[in-house]
């Protein structure tokens, strides 16, 4: 269910100086958005804020059970809103909706009310990680090293690319008439493997493209995410 916000959107509270700066423990915050969802777009304005900051990985997945509406949502695939209503069944959530943030695999939010995503990142870049995640490239491999530390369990191995910024004129829908810029698109996430969690992990990946690179440490069943690194 989409929940309609009345915001008056405060960005500079998401700037570097307001959080503790982690960038070796990134917080994963995952926006879950439409193009058809009119209370959207500051959600969206507000993960486009988070760009350059290195403690903070965000990733915008575009779930697509708005399309009925009268817009399709380009960006939208089934395999993001299937991401979300797994996480809705493993964290016991009553319900999902747009816009809404999950943080690290665990905690949501509001993905417009920037008070309370804020103090989500403050708490979850507390959090230590599991493994020290390591990831380069060379030409058209991905490799992808880990070492595991205090707390680590087995792990599923994510890797995703997403494209930076994109504007879309939209024609129909809740949104009609709008041009909405949006940021860190989503476009390709697969499962690339699992990690015991004990011996270091060695994997070789093959990509292609120029777009940016995320790896995922996560707890199968959409548990929390233990490790994260991005590539630009």
């Amino acid at each position: 269910m989409r929940l309609l916000i009345a915001l008056a959107l405060s960005l500079p509270f998401l700037s570097s100086a307001a959080l503790p700066a982690r960038a070796d423990s990134p917080v994963v915050v995952e926006l879950f958005t439409s193009q058809g969802c009119s209370s959207c777009p500051p959600a969206d304005a507000l993960l486009a804020e988070m760009a350059g900051r290195e403690d903070v990985i965000p990733l915008a997945l575009h779930v697509d059970y708005w399309d009925y509406i009268g817009w399709k949502d380009r960006f939208a695939s089934p395999a993001y809103t299937k991401r979300q209503r797994g996480y809705a069944h493993a964290g016991g959530w009553r319900q999902i909706y747009t816009p809404q943030m999950v943080m690290n695999g665990m905690d949501h939010v509001v993905g417009s009310r920037p008070m309370k995503v804020m103090d989500l990142i403050r708490k979850e870049s507390k959090r230590a990680p599991k493994a020290d995640l390591q990831i380069t490239r060379q030409g058209n491999q991905l490799q992808i090293t880990a070492s595991a530390k205090s707390g680590m369990t087995a792990a599923e191995i994510h890797v995703i690319r997403y494209t930076p910024e994109e504007t879309v004129k939209i024609a129909r829908g809740e949104n009609a008439g709008r041009s909405i810029t949006y940021s860190h698109i989503v476009k390709d996430w697969d499962v690339v493997g699992r990690w015991d969690g004990r011996k270091d992990l060695r994997k070789t990946v093959a990509i292609s493209g120029k777009s940016p690179v995320v790896v995922l440490l996560q707890t199968p069943g959409h548990g929390p995410i233990l490790a994260a690194a991005r590539l630009r």
